[in-house]
């Protein structure tokens, strides 16, 4: 599939006009003829496919991922704090030019590549994927800035489509769109279709809406109240997540989670051992590149441990300027569960790796590349001493730089994950990882309903749905009910490093809380309501006038 996979890069490459830095973008399209080949449209609409995938391989990782509590920016000796691009997530202390959140242009230019195909004469089953597509970029728009522009030419006349327009209007707009277009796509998900916008993506953006609907169509941002969450669309989310499960397209697995976010995961998409995703983002490390989760995740001086944790050395550095927060860390307590031998430092029993059985201090082992599986071997720093990854995260000092030292000491700071597994010969490359990124999975359509289901009154078939999550990575089963916040501890340790954390941190009433280093007494943390979104970016105030920066920036 990775040959599939750059054969439409290749085709994509000249109609991908921006990145994530070309900020140069109109909000409205300005498209006025386009070519009517099979070829030239197939091409475009690659291009509209992939758009954000250099976004999605870090930029937008780093703002999702770094405003929840599921990790925090460091430094090192002052190393890596650039400006502030990922202190100020982690302290909810935003900027508007910080580089982690200066994507917005490039959902933008999306849109309007969606839209030179949507008003073109094209056939539907051209403009239908486009038009799911326009829908994905604006929906990640509203989440992440809340008001945004509704660039659809059939509104003309009844609003500016240059102006932005309420968020719930937006998610009005966007729930519309679903429901068209949804009878039009088509059901494959596999081969030719991978990575494309189909049936079932639509239906899983739009359960992902209907779960978020009290938080979307709240008066104001701050005005949103999880402890008043309004049950409106419970309903509707739950019979669009029943469609998806009875299509019998997928599955928790047969392969094991550790396999489902590896090198080479869309190989197995192709050979039918992994069913759970149901739209995703391909990379490749020469064909498809942008993905680099491992530059910023891995210890700070990977390049020199001896051996290498990833079962193999690498031969390029590590950022290493993103830890796991100790309170996140705390998730991975279930006896048994796989997911918790992907975080290093957890603890040093390989039988059991629960999070109590440790200090505060424990030792990282030696993975194997094949099995990615923990072997008994020691991984050594660059002195020849066995790596301890500290749980707790101790500072320097407390200041704006979260700044831990840059030597031994300061690289050991917090657990790492191995999710998202690194090879050498893909890190050679630039540091792109040809490890596929699932955008809409169906493990998060069974705790969706779980969640749907439960927030209307206790339920039996939720507990069943959220054990079908812990039977299949072997984690110890629920004997009740499940709870809101027990579900949201799941939803926690399921989709880790998935970028979900932070609007589920909103939704379930969270992202206020302290964890590190957002705590009431660090200087420079913010807890404001507010900054449930990101201020909009410079680069986007300046194209538009009539825009207005969001309240309380």
């Amino acid at each position: 599939m990775k040959t599939n996979i750059k054969v439409l890069f290749a085709a994509a490459a000249a109609t991908l006009a921006v990145g994530c830095t070309d900020l140069d973008v109109p909000v409205k399209s300005q498209y006025t003829s386009y070519p009517s080949s099979e070829a030239a449209l197939e091409a475009q609409l690659s291009g509209i496919y992939f758009q954000m995938r250099d976004c999605f391989g870090r930029r937008y990782m780093e703002g999702l991922a770094l405003s929840s509590d599921e990790y925090s920016a460091v430094s090192y000796g002052g190393n890596w704090y650039d400006n502030g691009a990922y202190a100020h997530p982690s302290l909810h202390n935003f900027n508007y030019e910080d580089a982690s959140i200066d994507w917005m242009p490039v959902l933008a230019s999306g849109v309007v590549k969606a839209n030179e195909v949507i008003n073109s004469d094209a056939d539907d089953k051209y403009k239908a994927p486009a038009r799911a597509m326009r829908a994905f970029f604006t929906f990640i728009m509203m989440d992440c800035w809340g008001d945004v522009a509704i660039n659809d030419a059939t509104l003309a006349g009844q609003i500016d489509l240059e102006e932005r327009q309420p968020r719930a209007d937006v998610a009005r707009w966007i729930e519309s769109e679903l429901k068209a277009i949804i009878p039009q796509l088509t059901t494959e998900t596999t081969g030719e279709n991978y990575g494309k916008p189909n049936k079932y993506m639509a239906q899983a953006l739009l359960a992902k809406l209907y779960i978020n609907w009290p938080v979307y169509t709240a008066s104001a941002v701050e005005n949103y109240d999880a402890n008043s969450y309004s049950t409106e669309k419970l309903a509707d989310c739950i019979a669009v997540c029943d469609e998806i499960i009875n299509s019998g397209k997928f599955e928790l697995g047969p392969d094991p989670y550790r396999f489902k976010f590896a090198s080479d995961n869309s190989e197995r998409v192709e050979a039918g051992t992994i069913k759970d995703f149901i739209y995703a983002m391909p990379y490749h490390t020469t064909g498809a590149t942008g993905m680099q989760y491992g530059r910023s995740h891995s210890y700070k001086d990977v390049k020199n441990l001896k051996p290498s944790y990833y079962g193999e050395d690498l031969t390029n550095s590590g950022g290493g300027y993103m830890t796991m927060t100790p309170e996140f860390v705390k998730l991975f307590n279930l006896k048994g569960d796989e997911r918790n031998k992907l975080i290093l430092g957890l603890s040093e029993n390989l039988d059991d790796y629960r999070y109590a059985t440790g200090g505060d201090e424990n030792t990282v082992y030696v993975y194997d590349p094949t099995t990615l599986l923990p072997t008994t071997q020691v991984c050594n720093d660059k002195e020849g001493n066995p790596l301890k990854l500290s749980r707790n995260i101790n500072l320097v000092e407390k200041d704006f730089t979260i700044n831990v030292g840059d030597n031994l000491t300061g690289w050991r700071q917090g657990c790492r994950n191995l999710k998202w597994h690194v090879t050498r010969n893909d890190y050679a490359n630039g540091r792109n990882q040809s490890n596929d990124i699932p955008l809409l999975r169906y493990a998060d359509v069974l705790l969706m309903k779980a969640e749907a289901l439960t927030r209307q009154g206790s339920s039996a078939e939720a507990r069943n749905l959220v054990n079908q999550i812990r039977a299949y990575v072997n984690a110890e089963q629920l004997d009740h009910n499940p709870t809101l916040q027990e579900i949201y501890e799941e939803r926690g340790r399921e989709f880790f490093d998935e970028n979900m954390r932070r609007a589920d941190m909103i939704r379930f009433g969270h992202f206020e809380d302290e964890y590190f280093p957002h705590y009431k007494d660090f200087p420079t943390a913010n807890f404001e309501k507010t900054r449930r979104v990101f201020p909009i970016n410079k680069s986007m105030l300046d194209l538009n006038p009539k825009w207005k920066q969001n309240n309380g920036y």
